[in-house]
Order: C-alpha cells, then sequence, then structure tokens
C-alpha cells in the first residue's frame, strides 16, 4: 500500500501533461549553450559568413602548417628482439707472413722475377706447402682465406712443368688438370712461353673451349664443370693419357659440382693412376673429406693454425676426426683473419629494407671510403635490390630533393653479379669493380669464393649463410693479405640461435643494434619531414629517426607500385627468398623455419603493402592471366 501511495505521487492529475523528473544540471552543460549562443550572436553581429572558397583556403593552410605523418605499421607489432648472453671465445688465429724469401726454396729465377704474383717473401702457407709439392708428394691443406693458398700450388705446379727433361709442346696435350673457381694460375706461366694454360670458364664459345682442352695446362671454372666436363672430355680419352698433376680447390664442392669433380676424377684413374694430387681448402667439410677419400694417395696434411703443430702429418688423422664427428660442420673450428671485425644486428623483417639503406648510405655515402659486398640467396634478389637501390637511393626515381639536402646520392655505385649473367656480362661487372675504390657490389655466392678483391673493407650478409663454412668463405672477401675488413651479418629475432652456433665453431661476432644504424638517416635531409625546424638537441631523437625511415620505407613502397612490372618483381624476389629459406639443411631447421616468418612482414621487405596471394601461380613478366573458358553444361 505504501508503495502505492507513492506511486500516486508522482503520477500527474487528470488532464494535465506528465510530469518529468528535474535533474540537476551539470556546470558544463548549463553554461556551453549560453556561452556559443553569445558567441554566434557576437558573430552575426559583426561579421559576415565566409564564402566557401576562403573557408576551403583557410583549411588547407592550417594542414600545410601541420606536420604531414604518413601512418604506417613498420614500428609496430614487431617482435622483441632477444637478448643474447653468450661467452667471448677465442678465436683460431694463423699466422700469415714469415720473413723467409722465395731464393731458400731453389725456384727457378724466372719464377720468381718475371711474374707479378710472386712477392718477395713467403707466405706461411707457402712455406709449408711448396716443398712437400716439389717432392711430388700428395698433399692435403686447411688454410685461412686470403692467406696466399693459390701460389702454394701454382708455383710448385709450373715449376715442375717448365722442369721437365723433353720440353713440352701443345701437341703433347695437357700435363696438369686444375680444378679451381679462379684463373690466376695461368699469370705464373708468362716467363715460359712453351708452357700454354687453357681457360675453361663456361658461358663461351664451345669450339674455343674445346680448343682450350688441348693447352698444357687446363684450368677448370665451376660453371663450365656440367656443361663441358661430362660432355666434351668424356667421350675422348686422349688427353687422360699424360696427365700428371691435379690441383683441386675445395671450395668448389661447396657449389654443388661435387658429382661433376667424380666423374672427372674416374676417367682420370682409368687411363693413368700415378699422379701426384694436391687438395687445398678453407674449411674441411664433409665433401672436401670424401674428395680426399678419393683422389689422395697416402697424403700429407698440412694445416696452418696455431694450435696446431706446425710439423706436417698423416692426413689420415683428420680424416678421421672430420669423419668421427658427422664432419667439421658439428665440431671444427675454423681460422679466420686476425684483422677482421665481425658483427650481427638483430632486425624485424619490417626493417629489412630500410636498415639495410640506412647501412648503405652511412658506409658508403657518408663515410665515403668503403668498399662493399653484399650476399643475397638467391639471383631473383639480387636484381630485385639492384634495381630498387640504383632508382631510389642513388636515382631518387626522380624525386626532387628539398632545399637544404646533405648533397646527392651520385657517388653510390652499385653492381650486381650473379650465376644467371652471361660469361661476359659477368667478367665486365667484376673487373669494374675490382678497379673502383669505392662501390657496392650486390651478389649472390658465386662471389663467395676464389675471387681476390682488393679494398674490400664491409662484407653484408643479408641472408644467413646454410652453413658456418660457408660463412667463412663469404667473409674472406676481406681482409685478405692482413688488411683490416669488417662484416656484417643481418639475422630476424627467430634467428637469434645462430649467433651460438656460430660460437660453437669459435667464431665471435658483436652486436650492432639497429637504432644506431637507423640513426644514421638524421645526416640525410633528403627523408626528413616539412616541418618547421625545432631548437636543436644534444642527443637524436628516436622519434624523427622513426619518422624518416617511415619516409624512406614510403618511397620504396611508392617506387614498387608506380609500375605493374615493378610489383611483379617484388613478387617474385619475395618468392625466391621464401624458396631458398627452405633449403636450409635439417640440421639447421630448429633456426630457420619457414613457419617462423611472418609474411606480411617479410612482404614489407620487399616493397609490398600487402602479404600477396598465390605467390606459386605467379604469370611471367608482361602476360596477362590466361582463364580458362566454362565449359558449357
Amino acid at each position: 500500500k505504501q508503495s502505492k501511495g507513492v506511486k500516486r505521487k508522482l503520477q500527474s492529475p487528470p488532464g494535465n501533461p506528465p510530469l518529468k523528473r528535474k535533474c540537476k544540471p551539470s556546470k558544463n552543460t548549463f553554461k556551453k549553450p549560453a556561452a556559443e549562443a553569445d558567441i554566434k550572436e557576437k558573430g552575426n553581429a559583426s561579421q559576415k559568413p565566409l564564402p566557401k572558397k576562403q573557408l576551403a583556403d583557410n583549411r588547407k593552410a592550417s594542414q600545410k602548417s601541420k606536420p604531414f605523418i604518413k601512418t604506417s605499421s613498420l614500428f609496430r607489432n614487431n617482435p622483441e628482439i632477444p637478448a643474447i648472453h653468450r661467452k667471448a671465445v677465442q678465436q683460431v688465429q694463423e699466422k700469415v707472413f714469415t720473413t723467409d724469401s722465395f731464393s731458400q726454396l731453389e725456384l727457378h729465377p724466372h719464377l720468381v722475377s718475371g711474374s707479378k704474383a710472386v712477392c718477395i717473401e713467403t707466405w706461411d702457407v707457402q712455406k709449408q706447402t711448396i716443398p712437400v709439392l716439389l717432392q711430388g708428394k700428395d698433399a692435403l691443406v686447411k688454410s685461412q682465406t686470403g692467406s696466399g693458398k693459390t701460389l702454394a700450388y701454382g708455383i710448385p705446379l709450373v715449376q715442375s712443368l717448365q722442369g721437365m727433361e723433353s720440353k713440352i709442346q701443345r701437341s703433347d696435350g695437357p700435363y696438369a688438370l686444375v680444378l679451381v673457381p679462379t684463373r690466376e694460375v695461368g699469370d705464373l706461366c708468362c716467363p715460359f712461353t712453351w708452357i700454354v694454360p687453357g681457360v675453361l670458364m663456361g658461358g663461351e664459345k664451345r669450339k674455343s673451349e674445346k680448343a682450350s682442352c688441348s693447352s698444357s695446362l687446363i684450368i677448370f671454372s665451376p660453371f663450365s664443370y656440367s656443361q663441358l666436363a661430362c660432355v666434351e672430355l668424356r667421350p675422348t680419352p686422349c688427353p687422360f693419357r699424360v696427365f700428371h698433376h691435379l690441383c683441386c680447390v675445395g671450395r668448389i664442392l661447396d657449389l654443388g659440382f661435387e658429382k661433376d669433380v667424380a666423374v672427372i676424377l674416374n676417367a682420370l684413374n682409368a687411363v693413368r693412376e700415378t699422379r701426384q694430387n694436391v687438395l687445398l681448402s678453407a674449411t674441411l667439410t664433409e665433401g672436401v673429406a670424401r674428395l680426399a677419400d678419393i683422389s689422395l694417395n697416402d697424403p700429407i696434411s698440412i694445416t696452418i693454425a696455431d694450435e696446431i703443430q706446425k710439423a706436417p702429418k698423416p692426413a689420415s688423422q683428420a680424416e678421421t676426426q672430420a669423419n668421427g664427428s658427422s664432419g667439421c660442420m658439428a665440431s671444427g673450428n675454423f681460422a679466420v683473419p686476425e684483422k677482421l671485425k665481425q658483427y650481427f644486428m638483430m632486425v624485424p623483417s619490417k626493417l629489412r629494407l630500410v636498415t639495410l639503406a640506412a647501412f648503405i648510405l652511412e658506409k658508403c655515402k657518408f663515410e665515403k671510403h668503403h668498399k662493399m659486398i653484399i650476399f643475397f640467396s638467391s639471383c631473383e634478389q639480387v636484381e630485385f635490390h639492384y634495381e630498387l637501390l640504383l632508382k631510389v637511393l642513388a636515382g631518387e626515381a626522380g624525386s626532387e630533393q628539398p632545399e637544404g639536402s646533405s648533397g646527392s646520392s651520385a657517388c653510390l655505385q652499385f653492381a650486381r653479379l650473379h650465376g644467371g649473367m652471361a660469361q661476359e656480362e659477368r667478367t665486365e661487372v667484376f673487373q669494374e669493380f675490382l678497379k673502383s675504390k669505392t662501390g657496392i657490389l650486390l651478389c649472390t655466392d658465386v662471389a663467395a669464393r676464389g675471387l681476390d678483391l682488393p679494398q674490400v673493407t664491409w662484407i653484408v650478409q643479408y641472408n644467413a649463410p646454410a652453413s658456418p663454412a660457408e660463412y667463412i668463405h663469404r667473409i674472406g672477401r676481406t681482409a685478405r693479405i692482413g688488411c683490416h675488413g669488417n662484416s656484417l651479418l643481418v639475422l630476424a629475432p627467430s634467428e637469434a640461435e645462430y649467433v651460438s652456433l656460430l660460437a660453437s665453431h669459435k667464431i665471435n661476432v658483436s652486436e650492432i643494434k639497429v637504432e644506431k644504424v637507423l640513426s644514421s638517416l638524421m645526416k640525410d635531409d633528403r627523408f626528413r619531414l616539412h616541418r618547421p625546424r625545432s631548437k636543436k638537441s644534444c642527443g637524436v631523437d628516436p622519434q624523427e629517426v622513426r619518422e624518416r625511415a617511415t619516409v624512406l620505407q614510403t618511397r620504396f613502397e611508392d617506387y614498387i607500385h608506380s609500375k605493374e612490372g615493378n610489383i611483379w618483381w617484388a613478387k617474385k624476389a619475395l618468392q625466391s627468398f621464401l624458396c631458398a629459406y627452405t633449403t636450409y639443411p635439417r640440421s639447421l631447421k630448429h633456426i630457420f623455419h619457414i613457419k617462423s616468418l611472418h609474411l606480411g612482414h617479410v612482404a614489407k621487405s620487399f616493397g609490398l603493402r600487402d602479404a600477396p596471394q598465390n605467390l606459386t601461380a605467379l604469370p611471367t613478366a608482361g602476360s596477362k592471366k590466361k582463364t580458362k573458358p566454362r565449359p558449357k553444361r
């Protein structure tokens, strides 16, 4: 009853409108309408309404005064970079130089004085190897990259050929076969005109390559094994009758030519068993051990390292050590040049492209005295990054530079080298980069072995190598012959365990932070936002660094999406990267697994704004996708 009485009090008398509950108005809602009304009345009384055109101009002016920052997810949703706690390891060091001279080795005087490649003093690997080879014994030589292995076997080879009792004639056919990625051995024959070297590089005309087979000294390169060794030499057994020497550099096996080398060895053994064989390598891998079992006969093992005694010992001990623990891949320690500084950098996938560009600008534009080699895992990536960096960094893709810019990037000189290029083009690029004092060479592992490129100060491994032995060969392109050098390994946060793998092989690397590399963009005003300059601060503003990195990433993406052909190349390069990522050996699948990659983030590093669909069904460049007509019911 009491509740009904309350209800009746709230009800309005009959015939009147219903009563509303009175709420206390807040101060803000009470004052604002009056203030707005007063302002409107004053405005209407004093000013006339502005025309639409003037209002639009005022809006544009206000937008120009505010800094424009394009929103990008470049620094969002990135995985955390793990902290790597590891102990510094003591690297294996090798002695390179000695105080002995070539005059103590009883060589032909023209061989020492007439060749530009021979120095006055011998190096350690030459001092220990040349006397053994002059005795006619087989040898297995292990020495670090850039330590002079070419002359270690080239000098005794030419010495024995020129010292034969009956003078060599070209009609006799070949006396020596050298399986090596380079052709420097032929330079030693210049003082002896009757010793004619023949070089088989692959990619040349078949007629000229077949004529080289009759030379006294045949130098094989990896490019000619598959197409020439099995086709031209096998049906003609005449050249194999007179082979006296076989020199093989073990790094050709890592290039995938082990079967071709086995075919050549079987053909040689079928005709002549008594032959001197020499095997040289910077890393004793499983392939090198297998080749040693096939080709070497009671060899002398020569290892240039401070840990091992310098006295030569039988190679059987070294081979059993390599085979006993699944090869040198698991327990072998690699020697690195003493003056080589090694670094690594953890970079999220989305930041890989801008970080690479910032590193190139820092070393090759602002410091101006560096010569750099960047390794990729596929030919498509080399072509894509060469075109992209050339247009955006060096050519600016036709964009105008803002006032006060720190100068153009015309000093950046890019070159590319990979196995998909013609032989003439490869040779031309190699010679140009060899003569230049600065420049950036983008390449695959075709340039990781046998190339002696002086003045290279930085090696960048944009894609991680498939093994520590491959890592050693890549960094061996710098810090050669006692010179200074640097190397940088770019890893994703999910690949952090690769650093521990290198440490297990006594390879010590130091970390470089991504923020430090990206801060070099502060030196280039081309990537500065159009905003009024504030007072200069003592330190680097992290927000401005991110803004400049976003501007650079936007320029990459704008260039990629300006043409359909550019998008196709970006997708093709991304596809080749993913295919190469699946080829890592099973022992490294816990570090490099395709499921650990974020496809959208990886696509960002190729200038693509979204993760592409159906990468496996990419059409050829310039062709339209053909749709099959539906069958009639």
